[in-house]
């Protein structure tokens, strides 16, 4: 393998090794999230016309784990590396900016998207939500995995201590993740809300993989592209000049 295959297997097998952690655990809290929301509000509440409410969760939190997960693999790595020190042996290497893009974010996007279609797989055991556009689950999907990990890696270089990715997480991801209409339409929200979560990318990941399984959604398919697309490479870029540069790994 060349430089950057190796250093992308590497971070591939960092949580393979601990699956119990990073793919059983965020796969059995989405499970809890169905279970709860689903049971408790499945008479009350009706989104979709033919869909019931739990099935309208699946895509919702299959994504929202995606998201956190994708977010998780990336930041952790970089920050434990600048914490235990081994980050100057990845220095050491003729790798490039790219390549250390192409690696932590790779092994995101693999970390998140089995994630994910484990959430989905386990779902189904409650739910069977229909699947009408393939193509924009996928595409939302790789998107939203690519973004977060990409955030990740902007996390991971400006944190100095487990303390600063965790507020980073706690006062960012999380809200943002958890408003963005995993369990709920934005057009059940009063109009000020409304507005206000149109600012939120996390809503059109969230919507538009919506769409790959009900071919409805709240806003139009192609603005949700749009914005995701334009905030992919948006924070790519902040990522890799951050890489290029050494930001806070180059003393």
């Amino acid at each position: 393998m060349t430089g950057w295959q190796m250093l992308f297997y590497k971070e591939v097998m960092r949580f393979v090794r601990v699956a119990a952690q990073t793919i059983t655990g965020p796969v059995l809290t989405a499970m809890l999230y169905l279970l709860v929301f689903g049971q408790a509000l499945e008479s009350h509440v009706k989104v979709y016309d033919s869909v019931s409410y739990t099935a309208f969760l699946v895509p919702g939190l299959a994504m929202m784990s995606l998201l956190q997960n994708a977010f998780a693999n990336s930041s952790s790595s970089l920050i434990a590396s600048k914490v235990m020190g081994n980050m100057v042996f990845l220095l050491l290497t003729p790798l490039s900016a790219w390549h250390w893009f192409v690696a932590y974010v790779g092994a995101a996007v693999v970390r998140g998207c089995v994630v994910g279609f484990g959430v989905l797989v386990v779902s189904l055991v409650y739910a069977v939500p229909p699947l009408a556009q393939p193509l924009w689950a996928v595409v939302f999907a790789l998107l939203g995995a690519t973004l977060m990990g990409a955030l990740g890696v902007v996390a991971g270089l400006w944190s100095e201590k487990f303390d600063h990715l965790a507020a980073f997480q706690n006062f960012a991801v999380m809200p943002m993740t958890f408003l963005s209409g995993v369990f709920y339409s934005i057009h059940t929200l009063p109009p000020f809300w409304q507005t206000v979560s149109h600012f939120n990318p996390f809503f059109y990941m969230i919507d538009g993989f919506r769409h790959g399984f009900f071919g409805v959604s709240d806003v139009s398919p192609w603005l949700s592209l749009g914005v995701v697309g334009a905030a992919t490479l948006a924070v790519s870029a902040w990522a890799m000049v951050l890489l290029r540069i050494g930001y806070k790994i180059r003393n």
